[in-house]
């Protein structure tokens, strides 16, 4: 028989010897538990910087107007304070990201995208061509005439340049082609904005222009001619 003392020795004896463990630690779990949330798969949805720092702002104006109201202070010249330090925050935010930037062109600027040689314009219009989309052939073979000018500098690149301007332009140093560019902007400016359809002689027309262009030489002007002499 066990006395009092053995019996208490057995039972702690019992409890300790059995395979079921006592109380887990929550310090393992919460850390796997980080890991777990960490993964990019939890936070592809999550604002950016920029919005939690708008975000975060906005709280802090809702806050301090509630603040305000609930202190009574109401006066003009206290909302007045609140409303200076409110727009001075927002100029400084404003100023640290910086103003948004937005390229404008005038409506009827003659690229519509970022610069591309005249090759790849020809190879675009070409393309078009082939396909019968005789609009766009027109645009791109008008692109092309006028990139090219550029590129063997009888126009100096300017952005915003329309095919009016660029036709007139090129005409003043290239006179014998003065008609047919005055032609093929105005056919480019039908299509574009005019709402009108090309055929496939308005596109050759252009394409002619295109490569007799090539082999002109620009008419120096009588001040040029002068200093070239």
């Amino acid at each position: 028989m066990f006395g009092t003392g053995g019996t208490a020795t057995a039972w702690l004896t019992a409890r300790t010897s059995d395979d079921i463990p006592m109380d887990t630690s929550r310090v393992p779990a919460r850390e796997a538990a980080e890991d777990e949330l960490s993964k990019p798969m939890y936070h592809e949805n999550d604002p950016n910087l920029l919005q939690r720092v708008m975000d975060r702002f906005w709280e802090w104006i809702g806050d301090l107007f509630n603040s305000v109201a609930g202190s009574g202070v109401t006066s003009p010249v206290g909302l007045a304070v609140i409303a200076l330090i409110v727009a001075a925050l927002g100029a400084a935010l404003w100023w640290r990201l910086g103003t948004p930037r937005r390229i404008t062109r005038p409506k009827d600027a003659l690229f519509e995208s970022g610069p591309r040689g005249a090759a790849e314009h020809r190879a675009n219009a070409e393309e078009h061509a082939a396909a019968e989309r005789w609009n766009q052939a027109v645009q791109e073979r008008m692109r092309a005439v006028v990139r090219s000018l550029e590129e063997r500098t009888v126009l100096d690149p300017r952005p915003g340049r329309t095919a009016d301007e660029a036709a007139a332009d090129a005409g003043r140093s290239l006179p014998e082609h003065a008609i047919a560019l005055r032609a093929a902007a105005r056919a480019f400016d039908d299509v574009t904005y005019g709402g009108r359809s090309a055929d496939r002689g308005t596109y050759l027309r252009l394409r002619e222009l295109d490569l007799g262009l090539e082999n002109s030489k620009p008419q120096l002007s009588g001040a040029t001619q002068g200093a070239a002499e």
